[in-house]
């Protein structure tokens, strides 16, 4: 089996590094890490001013990836710090969630074209890119990878708390993401043609300004051979991000060689999505792998999800890794029960130094 390339970007918040209050301080962090690195770091702007953006380069060999994660961390946590300020990794921001819109013409145009959605947006998320033979296979598994998404926003789930209030919901940030008239599941599609028609009409309807608005959950990269998988909440440590990042590869290496497999109804996938942004991994989930809906203990599905990838993940040399992610996130909890733990006893400002970044 072909070893996929894959590369990983994570949004964080930014935080007063002595209390617990967004500070609009992205842009100069960004940089700030820009300039002291010595290699061809890639840190980002991101739509609101409080959010700081980083990349990996692509690579086959995860171990290589998720040390350049680490490094890439580490530099934007001390650019941070140098400006008073501390990197957070949360879907949302547990306190107030106001910051201004970066001043960048874009986001300036999208805050008037979307109005209060753009306002509301204050989200951090986590994008594995994975390799693909061209836009056609792209699509093919695109459609095929589907019904095993859910699966990975349970496990990802690191956004229990909107604007100083429990939302009830493990990845609220799926919620609010939501919001965008582009966002969620996609297709099926026809070939790379109809998906490439059906992005353009989007843009011709002003559902999105450009392809970089184009939110599918699962979608053809504008600017890289690349599948990009765009389900998971930030996660804070490194090893779970990795691991989450080779169930995508498992995944996209798996449907490329599986021709039986049929793609969901959107409307199903958008429940199964909708019960896994609601409880994580604390209750079942919506397995749509075997024809018709049905509700399992969420632990059996992220372990059958394992199970269908194991492939992949063999050949990858993943299998150890995602295992213990695994078993780890099943014994800590994921993000959002490890934030309400921390705020049931320090208020939200434990659930924002649970999810702080060390250093």
């Amino acid at each position: 089996m072909n070893i996929r390339t894959l590369g990983i970007e994570e949004e964080f918040l930014l935080f007063r590094r002595d209390e617990p209050r967004l500070v609009d301080a992205g842009p100069a962090v960004v940089a700030d890490a820009d300039r002291a690195s010595d290699d061809d770091a890639q840190y980002e702007k991101e739509l609101k001013a409080a959010q700081a953006e980083l990349a990996t380069a692509p690579g086959t060999d995860l171990d290589k990836v998720t040390t350049e994660l680490a490094q890439r961390r580490a530099d934007l946590v001390a650019a941070a710090a140098d400006r008073g300020a501390r990197v957070v990794a949360s879907g949302t921001s547990p306190v107030g969630s106001h910051s201004d819109t970066t001043d960048v013409e874009r986001y300036h145009e999208m805050a008037e074209q979307f109005g209060a959605v753009e306002r509301r947006q204050l989200t951090c998320a986590m994008h594995v890119h994975v390799e693909i033979d061209s836009d056609d296979e792209g699509v093919r598994v695109a459609d095929r990878i589907g019904p095993w998404l859910p699966v990975l926003t349970a496990l990802s789930a690191n956004s229990p708390f909107h604007n100083a209030r429990d939302t009830g919901y493990a990845s609220y940030r799926r919620v609010v993401w939501g919001e965008w008239p582009t966002s969620g599941p996609a297709g099926p599609f026809a070939d790379a043609d109809d998906y490439h028609r059906t992005v353009r009409d989007l843009i011709a309807t002003g559902a999105a300004r450009d392809d970089g608005m184009i939110y599918f959950d699962v979608r053809l990269s504008a600017n890289f051979p690349t599948l990009e998988v765009r389900i998971c909440d930030v996660t804070r440590d490194v090893e779970d991000a990795a691991a989450l990042a080779a169930l995508c590869r498992g995944l996209v290496s798996t449907a490329a060689d599986d021709d039986h497999a049929a793609p969901a109804r959107v409307e199903l996938l958008r429940a199964a999505h909708w019960r896994a942004a609601r409880y994580g991994m604390t209750e079942r989930l919506v397995d749509l792998t075997n024809g018709r809906p049905r509700l399992v203990p969420a632990w059996d599905l992220a372990h059958a999800l394992a199970d269908h990838t194991a492939a992949a993940l063999e050949a990858a040399g993943d299998t150890d890794r995602v295992r213990s992610a695994l078993d780890r996130i099943r014994q800590r909890g994921t993000g959002a029960e490890r934030q309400r733990a921390a705020a049931s006893e320090a208020g939200l400002a434990g659930a924002v130094d649970t999810s702080t970044l060390p250093g």
